[in-house]
C-alpha cells in the first residue's frame, strides 16, 4: 500500500494508556472505519516508537511516539446511495437536511459509501460541483458523531452565495452540547486560534503556529451539580472541531469526546454530545432569510433526562 501523507502523535494522556491501537488511531480518524484502521495497521502503514507494529491489539503506553501513514485518497466520484435522509427544507437551489449522528458527511479514506454526500446524491439527483466530485454539494460540514442541521447547494450559484455568506460569519450556527464540570459564568466567548495541534496531526488544537482565527460564543442553559453543564454555543467563525476544542481548552470537555476529552465517559454517551438545532442563512436566489430549528435527538435528550435524574 503506497505512504501518502503521514500523522505523527505522541501518547501524553494517562487516560490513553492501556488502549488497543486500532481503537486508539478510530478514535482520533473519526471519518475512517474501524476495519480500515485495521487494514492499514496490518499492512506495514503504522510505526510505533520507529518500529513497524503490524498487531491492531498493541496496548498504548505513555510516551509512545505513533505514526500512521495514510495512502493518498483517490478522487472517484461518489455513487448515490438510497439511505434514510432527514429533510427539513427542499427547493430548486438548495436542501437543509438534519444529520444523524454517526454519519460521515463526504466519503473519506477507508469510508467510501455510506455518507450524506451519497444519500443527496440520490435523493437530488445533482449538486453543485465546486468541491468536487467526493464532497459535491458540501458548503459546511459537521462531524461524525455530532448530529443536526446541515444545509447542501444543489448548483454552483447557490453555492457561491452560501461560501460568501461562511466567510462573512453572517450564517447563524447555533449548537447545543454537554460539557464536563461547572461552568461558573452565565455566558462567556473563546477568541482563540485553531489549527493543528503541533504535538498531533489528527488533532485540532488552540495554537499560534498556523492557526486561524476562532471564535465561539457560549452561555449557559442549565447546570447539573458541579459536574456538567447544558450549554448553548454560536459560532462566529467555522473552523474543524471548533466547539469541541474552544471548550477543551477552557477546561470544560464535551461529555463523550473521544478526542478531547477524558476517555472514560458516562451517561451512556457515544461520542461527543453535541448538536447543530439551530441554522440561519439568506437564500442566494431569493434573497429571504430562512432560519431552521432541529429538537434534540432521543440520544441527547435521554442523556439530559439521566443528568437530571441524579442531580436535581
Amino acid at each position: 500500500m503506497d505512504r501518502g501523507e503521514t500523522y505523527t502523535f505522541q501518547i501524553e494522556e494517562s487516560e490513553r494508556e492501556g488502549q488497543r491501537l486500532d481503537a486508539l488511531l478510530s478514535a482520533f480518524m473519526e471519518e475512517t472505519s474501524r476495519s480500515y484502521i485495521q487494514k492499514l495497521i496490518a499492512s506495514g502503514n503504522v510505526r510505533v516508537n520507529g518500529k513497524d507494529e503490524s498487531s491492531k491489539k498493541y496496548k498504548a503506553r505513555r510516551g509512545d511516539v505513533i505514526e500512521l501513514f495514510l495512502p493518498e485518497a483517490r478522487e472517484l466520484p461518489a455513487e448515490p446511495q438510497d439511505l434514510p435522509l432527514n429533510i427539513v427544507y427542499e427547493d430548486d437551489d438548495l436542501v437543509v437536511v438534519d444529520k444523524a449522528k454517526g454519519m460521515v458527511v463526504h466519503p473519506a479514506p477507508g469510508n467510501p459509501d455510506g455518507t450524506l454526500v451519497n444519500a443527496l446524491l440520490y435523493h437530488c439527483g445533482n449538486l453543485s460541483s465546486i468541491n468536487g466530485v467526493i464532497r459535491p454539494g458540501i458548503v459546511h460540514r459537521i462531524d461524525k458523531d455530532t448530529s443536526g442541521l446541515l444545509m447542501a447547494a444543489k448548483n454552483d450559484f447557490t453555492h457561491s452565495g452560501l461560501a460568501k455568506q461562511l466567510e462573512a460569519h453572517s450564517i447563524t450556527r447555533a449548537y447545543q452540547a454537554v460539557t464536563l464540570y461547572n461552568i461558573k459564568e452565565e455566558r462567556g466567548t473563546v477568541n482563540a486560534p485553531i489549527g493543528r495541534d503541533p504535538k498531533n496531526r489528527l488533532r485540532r488544537a488552540v495554537t499560534e503556529q498556523g492557526g486561524k482565527r476562532a471564535v465561539t460564543h457560549y452561555r449557559v442553559l442549565k447546570r447539573f451539580g458541579g459536574a456538567y453543564t447544558h450549554i448553548e454555543a454560536r459560532l462566529e467563525t467555522g473552523r474543524t472541531h471548533q466547539i469541541r476544542v474552544h471548550m477543551a481548552h477552557i477546561h470544560h470537555p464535551l461529555l463523550g469526546d473521544p478526542l478531547y476529552g477524558p476517555r472514560k465517559t458516562a451517561f451512556g454517551a457515544e461520542g461527543q454530545v453535541l448538536h447543530a438545532w439551530l441554522l440561519g442563512f439568506i437564500h442566494p436566489r431569493t434573497g429571504e432569510y430562512m432560519e431552521f430549528k432541529s429538537p434534540l435527538p432521543q440520544e441527547f435528550q435521554s442523556i439530559l433526562n439521566k443528568l437530571e435524574a441524579k442531580y436535581e
